[in-house]
């Protein structure tokens, strides 16, 4: 059953998860620094707990982003908080986590490059898209980038072998799958942003010359 809501509402389910998924940030982060800089303050905590603690939080957080999206549409709630905190949150969470894995060099900084400027371009894209009235959907491709993205990081924050699977590596090939995929995507939504601006434009001429006849 659905309902309706104030779309500037701030207080609801969806909500409240996108903060929570924000606030796991910080200690995904912290987790990873302290696994790069064991004698930095973290006293006895073995770095294979830090290691642990920092893929299971991203864990949490990115289900998290999808049970906050399944609510929201289950339930019609759809607001302008949410639909701005939502897809930040997304960023931050993966685009932090990737930086934290490159200064570390668990990931190679070619794949980070491409992951986070994938972001920055699609983000710039989807405003062209809400600026023009045009509604960009959902690849495949873009789909399969983000569940190889969000498995490969947890993996590569284990950093070593763990119920005799070697995590690391698992995760450094699924990622490097991502990115590949992420360039997939990006161009074949920049090819349907083009082919939509110009049968919008199209129809716009006609619309004129039909006017001025």
């Amino acid at each position: 059953m659905s309902s309706h809501h104030n779309d500037l509402e701030i207080d609801n389910l969806p909500n409240r998860l996108t903060i929570l998924r924000m606030l796991l940030i910080p200690l995904v982060v912290l987790s990873l620094y302290f696994v790069d800089r064991p004698h930095h303050g973290t006293g006895t905590i073995p770095t294979w707990v830090l290691s642990h603690l920092a893929a299971w939080t991203f864990v949490v957080a990115s289900i998290t982003d999808f049970f906050d999206g399944w609510i929201a549409r289950r339930r019609n709630i759809v607001t302008v908080l949410g639909s701005f905190l939502d897809p930040i949150a997304d960023k931050f969470l993966v685009v932090s986590s990737l930086i934290m894995l490159a200064a570390m060099n668990r990931v190679h900084v070619v794949v980070v490059i491409i992951l986070v400027l994938r972001e920055m371009y699609m983000t710039s894209l989807r405003l062209l898209a809400n600026h023009e009235g045009i509604t960009i959907a959902v690849s495949q491709g873009g789909k399969w980038k983000t569940g190889f993205q969000m498995t490969a990081i947890p993996m590569i924050m284990m950093g070593y072998p763990w119920l005799g699977l070697p995590w690391h590596e698992i995760g450094t090939i699924l990622i490097w799958i991502a990115g590949l995929l992420s360039l997939g995507s990006a161009i074949s939504y920049s090819i349907d942003m083009i082919r939509s601006l110009k049968l919008k434009r199209d129809e716009t001429k006609k619309k004129l010359r039909e006017g001025s006849l």
